[in-house]
């Protein structure tokens, strides 16, 4: 419950912080376009609340990113994936070995025919009463 309300939170801090930054006056100048005077915020103090805005968002999105790898750490517990799957219970001889046959007496399912492609037949639309032919496989 706690993690989904950190993550609402983080998505939100998140899309204020794209548009907090898409708002900022472009300063560098980057491919020759440069802000010129007639932008949309150009007085000192909106700068400066943009500025001030940028870093707290920016200090927010980290604090909850670390808050939340934390916490969903201590969620999860602390096995690693191999406690979790247990292959210290793996025999190593058993490995490569086929498996075993069914008793005799049993009806055991048989395996599947392997997938065979069918034979390529080549169409002639001037012999449209013959029988097609099968392809033939090109001379190496």
């Amino acid at each position: 419950m706690l993690l989904n309300i950190l993550l609402g939170f983080e998505i939100l801090v998140s899309l204020a912080l794209v548009g907090v930054v898409l708002l900022q006056r472009s300063e560098g100048g980057a491919l020759g376009m440069g802000g010129g005077p007639s932008g949309f915020m150009t007085a000192r103090g909106a700068g400066d609340l943009l500025t001030r805005t940028t870093w707290i968002l920016g200090i927010t999105f980290f604090v909850l990113s670390l808050l939340l790898t934390v916490l969903s750490g201590q969620q999860r517990g602390a096995s690693s994936v191999v406690d979790r799957l247990k292959i210290d219970a793996i025999d190593p001889r058993t490995l490569n070995q086929p498996p075993a046959q069914p008793p005799a007496g049993s009806q055991a399912p048989s395996a599947p025919a392997p997938f065979q492609a069918p034979t390529p037949e080549v169409r002639n639309p001037f012999l449209e009463g013959a029988q097609p032919a099968p392809a033939t496989p090109p001379a190496k």
